[in-house]
This record gives structure tokens, C-alpha cells and sequence, in this order.
């Protein structure tokens, strides 16, 4: 009994030790544990905040505010207050430097620090103080609005303002604005002014206006319009004083000035200004200098990071997309702290706009207006160029579209005339090519010379009016206009004679001349801003028959030109045998510069030269009519047939007219290549002649 009473006191005294171990355990590992929570900095809670602040975890910032904190902001307003404000100035790239720890007030941890970032303004910095307080244990942030920005209060805003950037211009050499900002007339309806007749003025509103009732009900529905609003509905012409008074009005301006005074009839229908871009030269130039319209989603995703926005423009076409990194600018921005009043009371971050820079083209306005005007009634083209210079003076296609359509908002109706016009007027035709006719025969001529195959003071010998190489071309014959004698290369130019370069072409053999005019630049692409058609000799590879070799040699078979490439090979005939590269961007000095080198000998180009300039200046001239007394040109005129067959006598016609100033000392030389369609009946390549001689006469000062 004695042994079981002392083995149940041992057992005791054993549980006991074990007891007594365990305790000492447990509160070992809870001092280790409080220890642990004593030994976590304030500084290292500090920089936990900010990383959560760089990944933008409002939420987990939100969890690390003392009690107090979370008394005076919830969770939801905290979040909101943080991704407005740092999410609006597009906030990345955080860097905390803790420069001070101070914990002489009762022990309350305040922490210096020093905080970088960038925003879509530049970088912020500054120095700023965070206050930690102690909860149960942990160190817990005091929030308070200035730890987003040091002089932020409860009752301060922050507001971002975009500071756009102006488009630049585009001027023509002289400085004249082919495409800029401008003043036009937004026209609008207050809605609370229409008034009992409010269905009628509406309906007579979308009549002048060229749009449909149902975009009137549309605009006036949204959800921002109030009574007295101001809704715009279509923009217009600005009609100024000026141009109201003026009694050189045009019959179109006349017709806006009737329409804008009807608008203005209407109840509730005002007219105020707006700034746009705008068109000053409208149809004349506007195939040049293009349009430009709101961006769309598919043009922000693919300039995604460029600073386009919503609201921004981009170049569509021409001159408008061509130099678009120049002319568009960079938008600035300004991030200011606003009090209660509005007024700003810190600037925290402003990066200034970049405005676009002008682009000055060495086309000429007045030449380019002159050029349309001649020409508006027809389907044409025309380049013009200083044939000493290389500088494109104009590029004309008739006829034409007026950008500043797309700028105030093509109507429907206007948008179904453009594309139902039979002229095409959204065809731009000097970016094309065409079979260029009788102008071709200098080229051939030259080419000729060059190689050596031609002799221009042989006669080829007067064989009628057509001509067929031999029985193997069946019924088929050159044919030409005039015969004369002797046939030798000046004649042959002077009367247009087809069988005689027809001749000359196939003495060259389609080798030499395929490989002369790929020396031309055919086949390849213009060394030119804009785009242009390559011209071609074949649909296939080559030449590939005796007939189409001879109506090649004077302008016909499957030859394509474009009307600027032209102008480059005639630039040849004023430059000793070179041709020059065409320039679009004007320089105060401009220097010729070679685009292909020695395509005709010296003497070939002088003496095509000399030869053309009697069929501008020589009364037998087939370029007769185009002469100017007192003025020194040269020039070829062609008719390019289009037809079925050669016994067809339905095909239609286009007339050229290639012509050029000879005077090598004159700063104002200038070489036209125009194109009319449709002149079988209209005298041929003479109507054409006829129309540049008009704009000859006044772009050098002639009655």
C-alpha cells in the first residue's frame, strides 16, 4: 500500500516538472512572439505603405491607418480619393528615401522622407512627414491628406489641365496658308427658344443644313442638353464683314451668305464662332494638302503612347499625312492643387506644350488656284516644276474635292454627290498614269541620239500617210496626220509625225529601249513625298512584239506615264542630259539635285530642245496656239486614243501639252505637264494648249 502511495506522489511531482517546463515554454515563445512584434520598425511599416502605394493597393494602404484614421475616412473614400488623384496625373515610378526618424513626442514615431515620382506632367518631388501611432502592438499610419501631397488640406482639390498643343501649317512657298487654324460658324439651336413652331423650324433647320431630321433629334436628346443650352449641329463657313460687303463675291459665297441669313430666321438657331482647321484654297489644292479628322479607337490603339487623345486630329491624306510628326505637336500638361474656391494654390508639376511646326511647300499657291481654275470644268491633271530647281510648283487634279468638308462634318447628301459624280472627284489623277502620246516622241528622239541609233539630220523618206514595217503585221499600220519633206528628226517633232518614231523605235530594238527607259526611272517608284503610280512600258516584263515596240516609240502601246515623272524627263532638255529629283519641302537656296545622271547625251537634250521650241514658236507647230510673244518656250502637244481597234471610232482622247520655259538665267522657269480626258471633240490636244497658255499668260504678267 505504501509502495503505490509513493509511485502516485512521483507521478505527481513528475506532472508537475512537466507542467511547469510547458509554462515556461509557452511564455518563452509569447515573449519571443511580443518581442518580435517590438522589434518591427516604424520606418519598416513606412515603406510598406509606399510599395503598396507604387503597385497602387489602396485597399492594403487602407488596412495599415490607425483607428482614428479609419474613423475619419472609409475605406471606399480613401480608395476613390487615391486612384482619382494619382490615377488622373498618371502617377508611376516611386522612390521613398527615409532621411530622419524622430520619436522625441511621447515616443510617436515621426518619419522624414523624401518622395519622387513621374507624372504625365514630368517628375514631382518633395519632403514630407508621416506619423506613426502604436495599436496593440503594431505601428499604424495617421493618415491625413497632406501624405499625398505636403500642402493638401480635406477641402483642396488636385486638377490636371492639357495644355493642347497648336497644329502647325501648311504654307506654300510664299508663305500663304494652304492649310491652318481659322474661324468658322458653328451653327446651333437653344432648345428653350423654338418656340410653339418647334416642328417646323426643326424641319426647315435640317433642309439648310444638308442633314437628316432625325440627327437634329438626336444631338437636342443627350443628356447634358437643358433648355437654354447651346447645341451645335454643323459647322460652316465664317461670312465676315468683308466678305458680306465685298462686290467681288462668287456666286458660292453669295449662295452661304442667303443660307446663313435664312438659319438665322429660325427661332432658337444661333451662329458663333469656332476655331477649326481650315482649307483656304478649298478644291484647288486640297487633293495636295489632304484633310485631317478625329482620331478613331483603331488609330489610338496603333499610336498607342504618341500623346494622342480622344479629341486629337490626324492627317488622313496628302500633305496632312505626309508630314503628320511634324505638324501635329505634343499636348502639355499642368497639375495644380485647388482650394475650396477654385483658385489654384500650387502648382505641383507643368510640362509646356509643344506646338507643331509649319511645313512650307515650294508649291505655289497663286500657280496652283490658276491651274485649277482653267481647268475645273474638266477631268485633268497638271505638275508643274521649276525645271532648274527640281521644286514642284503645283499639282493640280480636276475634278477636286473641298476639304474643309471633312472638317465641319460631310453631310450625306454631299458625301453621295462626291461618290456618285461621273468626273470622280475623289480621283486624284496627277498621282496616276496615263498613255502619254506624241509628248513621248522627245524622249524616244532623244534616246535615239544617245545610243547612237538615231541620226537627226537623216531622212527617213516621205512613205505617206501610214505605214506598216511588213506583211507580217497584217491589216495593221501606223498612221500619222501631215506628210512632208525631208523626214528628219526637227520635222518629225514639229509636225508629230507617228510613222517616224515609230521607226526610230524599232531601229532601237526593245532591248535598248526597255533598258533606256528603266535608265528613265520606269518601273520604279518616284523619289517623291507623295506616291505616285510607277510608270510602265508593259504589262508584262518586256516588250514582247514588233508592233508594240513601234507604237511604244510614239507614246502608244501598252506605255504608262506618270504627269510628274514626265516633268522629270523633260527636265533633262534644261540640264545638259540629267534628270532632276523633284523636291516638295522648300529651302530659301535650293540646290538642283541629280535624280538620274546623263539619261541623253549634252547634245541629244540641246538639240530635242531646240527642236520642240519651234513647235511652240514655228507657225506649222502642232504647239502653235500655245505661243506667247516675249516669251521663250518649248513643248510638245499629244493626243493619247483610247480604242478598242484601230478602226474604231468611238474611243475617247486625252490631250497633253508638255511645255517649258528656255531661258536657263530666269528664277521663275517653269515646266508644265497637263492632261485633259475627253477632248475628241474639243479640238484634241489644242483645248488642252489652249487652257495652259491662259495660266502661262498670267503667271508671267502677259495680257
Amino acid at each position: 500500500m505504501k509502495r503505490k502511495r509513493k509511485r502516485r506522489r512521483k507521478s505527481i511531482r513528475r506532472f508537475a516538472v512537466l507542467l511547469g517546463v510547458c509554462m515556461i515554454l509557452f511564455a518563452a515563445l509569447a515573449l519571443t512572439v511580443e518581442n518580435k512584434k517590438r522589434d518591427t520598425q516604424p520606418e519598416e511599416v513606412l515603406v510598406s505603405y509606399m510599395q503598396k502605394l507604387g503597385e497602387a493597393d489602396y485597399a492594403g494602404m487602407y488596412s495599415m491607418l490607425s483607428e482614428d484614421s479609419r474613423r475619419r475616412i472609409s475605406r471606399e473614400e480613401f480608395v476613390q480619393k487615391h486612384e482619382n488623384i494619382y490615377g488622373g496625373i498618371e502617377a508611376e515610378g516611386f522612390q521613398v528615401e527615409i532621411t530622419d526618424i524622430n520619436k522625441e513626442n511621447a515616443g510617436v514615431p515621426r518619419i522624414s522622407y523624401d518622395m519622387e515620382f513621374t507624372t504625365l506632367a514630368g517628375s514631382i518631388n518633395f519632403k514630407n512627414q508621416a506619423v506613426l501611432t502604436r495599436e496593440k502592438g503594431d505601428y499604424l499610419v495617421e493618415w491625413e491628406p497632406y501624405l499625398i501631397f505636403p500642402h493638401l488640406t480635406g477641402s483642396d482639390t488636385v486638377r490636371v489641365t492639357r495644355l493642347k498643343a497648336r497644329r502647325g501649317s501648311i504654307l506654300d512657298r510664299d508663305g500663304r496658308v494652304l492649310a491652318g487654324q481659322g474661324t468658322a460658324s458653328s451653327v446651333g439651336v437653344i432648345p428653350g427658344k423654338l418656340g410653339e413652331g418647334k416642328e417646323d423650324s426643326l424641319n426647315r433647320l435640317a433642309e439648310l443644313l444638308e442633314i437628316s431630321r432625325e440627327s437634329i433629334d438626336t444631338a437636342l436628346s443627350a443628356a447634358w442638353v437643358k433648355d437654354d443650352s447651346f447645341v451645335p449641329l454643323e459647322t460652316l463657313d465664317k461670312i465676315d464683314d468683308t466678305r458680306r460687303n465685298s462686290p467681288a463675291a462668287d456666286e458660292r459665297t453669295l449662295r452661304e451668305i442667303e443660307r446663313q441669313d435664312a438659319l438665322l430666321e429660325i427661332p432658337g438657331v444661333m451662329i458663333t464662332d469656332t476655331q477649326i482647321r481650315i482649307y483656304p484654297y478649298r478644291e484647288a489644292a486640297s487633293m495636295l494638302t489632304g484633310y485631317v479628322q478625329n482620331v478613331t479607337a483603331e488609330d489610338l490603339e496603333e499610336h498607342a503612347g504618341e500623346g494622342y487623345q480622344t479629341d486629337s486630329v490626324i492627317g488622313r491624306s496628302g500633305a496632312e499625312l505626309l508630314y503628320e510628326n511634324e505638324l501635329r505637336g505634343r499636348d502639355g500638361y499642368e497639375i495644380d492643387i485647388l482650394n475650396a474656391n477654385g483658385e489654384v494654390k500650387e502648382i505641383l508639376a507643368i510640362q509646356e506644350q509643344e506646338d507643331g511646326k509649319d511645313v512650307r511647300l515650294t508649291v505655289d499657291g497663286e500657280l496652283q488656284s490658276l491651274l485649277y481654275e482653267q481647268f475645273r470644268e474638266d477631268e485633268s491633271c497638271t505638275a508643274a516644276v521649276n525645271p532648274l530647281t527640281g521644286e514642284v510648283m503645283a499639282l493640280v487634279s480636276t475634278p477636286s474635292y473641298d476639304a474643309n468638308d471633312f472638317i465641319r462634318g460631310m453631310s450625306e447628301q454631299k458625301w453621295k454627290e462626291l461618290n456618285e459624280d461621273p468626273g470622280n472627284p475623289l480621283y486624284n489623277r496627277f498621282r496616276a498614269a496615263f498613255c502619254p502620246g506624241s509628248i513621248f516622241k522627245p524622249v524616244v528622239g532623244a534616246i535615239g541620239m544617245t545610243t547612237g541609233v538615231l541620226d537627226p539630220e537623216e531622212d527617213f523618206g516621205n512613205v505617206g500617210l501610214r505605214w506598216q514595217a511588213d506583211e507580217s503585221w497584217g491589216n495593221y499600220y501606223v498612221t500619222t496626220l501631215k506628210a512632208y519633206e525631208p523626214v528628219t528628226l526637227a520635222n518629225a517633232l514639229l509636225y508629230s509625225d507617228n510613222i517616224y518614231f515609230a521607226k526610230t523605235a524599232l531601229m532601237l530594238g526593245a532591248d535598248t529601249l526597255t533598258r533606256s527607259l528603266d535608265g528613265l526611272g520606269f518601273n520604279e517608284e518616284l523619289p517623291f513625298p507623295i506616291v505616285m503610280t510607277p510608270s510602265s512600258y508593259s504589262s508584262e516584263e518586256t516588250i514582247t512584239s514588233q508592233i508594240q515596240l513601234a507604237d511604244t516609240g510614239y507614246g502608244h502601246g501598252e506605255l504608262l506615264v506618270n504627269p510628274l515623272h514626265m516633268a522629270c524627263i523633260y527636265t533633262a532638255f534644261l540640264n545638259e542630259g540629267s534628270m532632276l529629283k523633284p523636291r516638295l519641302l522648300y529651302e530659301d537656296a535650293p540646290a538642283a539635285e541629280v535624280w538620274k545622271e546623263h539619261v541623253f547625251t549634252k547634245e541629244a537634250a540641246e538639240t530635242v530642245a531646240a527642236d520642240i521650241a519651234q513647235v511652240v514658236q514655228n507657225p506649222a507647230g502642232t504647239a502653235y496656239s500655245g505661243h506667247i510673244e516675249g516669251l521663250s518656250l518649248a513643248g510638245k502637244t499629244g493626243t493619247a486614243e483610247l480604242k478598242a481597234s484601230q478602226d474604231d471610232t468611238t474611243g475617247t482622247e486625252m490631250g497633253w501639252f508638255a511645255v517649258f520655259t528656255t531661258d536657263k538665267g530666269r528664277d521663275d522657269a517653269l515646266l508644265m505637264v497637263s492632261m485633259t480626258e475627253d477632248v475628241k471633240e474639243r479640238g484634241g490636244s489644242s483645248y488642252t494648249v489652249g487652257k495652259d497658255r491662259e495660266v502661262l499668260k498670267a503667271w508671267f504678267g502677259f495680257s
